[in-house]
């Protein structure tokens, strides 16, 4: 256990001794290269040059009309590689090119941070291996695709439910035989010190870019911000733009399934317990004996009995609200959001845009909503056609 990295009582350090190592020489080389002006320079123009930032910060009109207030979209989607990840596998990537690494190991869920991972290791030359879980191999397998065209070995994994957490499982210990020449680039802001900062610092430039554009565009902060959480990697990112304006209120939307009465969902938040996964305390899903509940939701990217540890911290101290959303409700506003605004949504996504939906009639017309679209939803579409047939959804 270590005692960096805590969000009140979250996080900490519950690895292996083989890791420990490891990840000290990766918090070591973040603290000094995150201030390195040459390090700085080269994220910053592989951000605006390869990954598209700053993202734009949309007006949605037509769904603004539908819900009764207004609605603005900050467009991760259009980064690169089609989500937010692209963010983080940049900077861990130029981190572990800076540290001599030669080579890149990631987990995956919906595809779309084992994508961005092998973007990275396409551009930098590093042999890259994706862990991806069987289940979410069939699911996405768009994104596999795509890996292998980046020249990644996808691993499929089969143990458990095959799905993100055994991903995560199989990547640390292929990692605790791999650490010499290995670079663990780890796709969300949890796991053990000091990822949850790491991927966080990430992260932060959708959140500083939010608050400014509305200040421009909008000349106000808004009123609620809300984005989608699995591990929380781009719900950290955008939130960390407005924790110190208390006026702004913060909305995290986590996987529901098919309802909270069950346990076919991913609501870590709203129904878990505090215990270690993965390197991290923080809040899980798990029974009476510690054992973690096999989870269901119909976004492979949110199918996670866990969540970040600064998550954590901040329901329990109350500066964020975290509530969840049916797999049904998904289904109808993403649909609905591809018919009003021509965009297609990542499931994952569109949770938050689920619970903005659920807002009509129940706020102000004054209301001005920010929802982070952390990612598009091509890699989706079959999914939604086996649950959906096309033409049935809220218009």
């Amino acid at each position: 256990m270590k005692h960096k990295g805590r969000y009140g009582p979250y996080g900490g350090f519950y690895v292996p001794e083989v890791l420990i190592p490891a990840l000290e020489e990766i918090e070591a080389a973040f603290e000094r290269f995150k201030n390195d002006p040459e390090f700085y320079e080269e994220l910053g123009a592989l951000y605006a040059d390869y990954a598209g930032r700053p993202t734009p910060l949309y007006y949605a009109r037509r769904f603004s009309e539908t819900v009764g207030f207004a609605v603005y979209i900050k467009r991760e989607d259009l980064l690169h590689g089609g989500a937010h990840k692209i963010n983080n596998t940049l900077g861990q990537g130029l981190l572990a090119r800076y540290m001599g690494k030669t080579k890149l190991i990631a987990e995956t869920g919906a595809g779309q941070h084992g994508l961005a991972t092998a973007i990275v290791g396409a551009l930098f030359g590093m042999q890259t291996k994706v862990f991806m879980g069987c289940t979410d191999v069939q699911r996405q397998n768009v994104n596999v695709h795509k890996m292998r065209l980046m020249g990644a070995e996808v691993i499929p994994v089969e143990g458990g439910t095959g799905t993100l957490k055994d991903a995560i499982n199989d990547a640390l210990r292929y990692w605790t035989a791999h650490v010499s020449d290995t670079f663990y680039l780890f796709g969300t802001a949890g796991g053990p010190h000091p990822y949850p900062s790491v991927v966080r610092y990430f992260q932060e430039p959708i959140g500083r870019e939010t608050r400014r554009q509305c200040l421009d565009k909008i000349g106000r902060l808004p009123d609620l911000v809300a984005a989608c959480v699995g591990g929380g990697s781009n719900a950290i990112g955008i939130f960390s733009g407005f924790l110190d304006d208390p006026q702004v209120q913060l909305i995290g939307v986590e996987g529901g399934g098919k309802g909270l009465d069950t346990r076919q969902h991913c609501a870590t938040l709203a129904k878990g317990s505090v215990g270690i996964l993965h390197g991290s305390r923080t809040y899980l899903l798990q029974d009476e004996n510690g054992q973690i509940h096999e989870t269901e939701c119909i976004s492979a990217g949110l199918d996670y009995p866990g969540v970040g540890p600064e998550h954590s911290y901040l329901k329990d101290t109350g500066r964020a609200k975290y509530v969840a959303v049916t797999d049904e409700e998904v289904l109808d506003v993403f649909d609905l959001f591809c018919k009003t605004e021509g965009i297609i949504p990542a499931l994952e996504s569109s949770h938050a845009l689920a619970w903005i939906y659920r807002q009509k009639g129940r706020l102000s017309q004054d209301t001005l909503a920010v929802v982070n679209l952390s990612g598009r939803g091509d890699k989706d579409i079959g999914i939604v056609e086996q649950h959906r047939p096309l033409g049935e959804g809220l218009l």
